[in-house]
C-alpha cells in the first residue's frame, strides 16, 4: 500500500524594503527552502538586480504591480507574504488584488498604511525632508541615494560590506504617492514583527500594537536585532516566519 502524498508546504514571497532588492533574504531564503517551501524573492523595479531600469516615472504603483505579477504570472496560491520596511507600502496596495492568494501577511519592521497614506505620512514630515534633501543634494532632484549600512542597524564589518555593495538608489516617487485601498492588508490574517531597536516612527508603532490588541488573528512579535535583521540574524526571523504558516 502505497504512502499518502504529503501535503505540499505554503509557499513563501518575501518582500525587500526600500533601496534593498531581493538578494537581502538570501540566507532566510535558504533555510525556508530547507523547510520545504518553495520560496521567492522578487525585486521592484528600478532596484537591486533591476538598477538599470531606474526611472523618475517609476511610483508605488509600479512597485504594487511588480508584486501582483510575481503571485499572478508564478500562479503564487496559500502564501506567507512577508514585507520589510517599504515593502509594507507595496504589499498593503498589493493586497486589494491578491488577498485571496494570501495565507498570511508578515510585516517585518514595515509600515501598515491607511487608504491614501505615503511611506512620507508613515515616517513624518522631519525624515520626509531629509529624502527630498537627500535626493536634491546626491540625486539629481529624483532619487533618493543609498545610505551606509550603519543605517539599518547593519554593524559587523562583513554584513556592512555586503549590505553596502548591493544596496541602490531609489525614485522619490515611489516615496510620495499615496497608496490605494487597504482594507484588505488591515482585515487579513498575519504578524508584525518589530525590530528592536526599529527605524519606524511611533505613531506607526502604535497603530500595529492596538490592532494586535483589537484583532486576535493579529500577531505581534518583537526581535531584537537589526531592521536589517534578515542580514545580520537570519536564524531568529527564519524561526518567526515559519510561526506565521499557522496564521491562516
Amino acid at each position: 500500500m502505497s504512502a499518502a502524498p504529503i501535503p505540499a508546504r505554503p509557499p513563501f514571497v518575501l518582500l525587500h524594503g526600500g533601496r534593498h532588492g531581493g538578494w537581502c533574504w538570501k540566507h532566510v531564503a535558504a533555510a525556508l527552502r530547507q523547510e520545504g517551501h518553495a520560496v521567492y524573492t522578487p525585486t521592484l523595479t528600478g532596484l537591486g538586480e533591476r538598477a538599470h531600469l531606474l526611472s523618475p516615472s517609476i511610483g508605488l504603483d509600479t512597485h504594487v504591480q511588480d508584486l501582483v505579477a510575481v503571485f499572478e504570472c508564478e500562479d503564487v496560491q496559500d502564501a506567507v507574504l512577508v514585507a520589510h520596511s517599504y515593502g509594507g507600502m507595496v504589499a498593503s496596495g498589493a493586497m486589494e488584488r491578491i488577498a485571496d492568494r494570501v495565507r498570511s501577511l508578515v510585516l517585518f519592521d514595515a509600515h501598515l498604511p491607511r487608504t491614501g497614506e505615503s511611506h512620507g505620512d508613515m515616517v513624518g514630515p522631519a525624515r520626509a525632508a531629509k529624502h527630498v534633501e537627500m535626493a536634491e543634494n546626491g540625486g539629481e532632484g529624483w532619487y533618493i541615494p543609498t545610505s551606509d549600512a550603519s543605517w539599518y542597524g547593519v554593524t559587523d564589518p562583513e554584513h556592512a560590506a555586503w549590505v553596502n555593495s548591493h544596496t541602490t538608489a531609489q525614485p522619490l516617487k515611489t516615496y510620495q504617492d499615496p497608496v490605494g485601498n487597504t482594507d484588505r492588508a488591515w482585515s487579513h490574517p498575519g504578524m508584525f514583527i518589530e525590530c528592536v531597536p526599529s527605524t519606524l516612527e511611533p505613531h506607526a508603532l502604535d497603530r500595529v500594537r492596538k490592532r494586535h490588541a483589537d484583532d486576535p488573528a493579529f500577531q505581534y512579535r518583537v526581535l531584537h536585532a537589526s531592521h536589517d535583521a534578515m542580514v545580520t540574524d537570519p536564524e531568529a526571523v527564519t524561526k518567526l516566519l515559519l510561526e506565521a504558516v499557522n496564521f491562516a
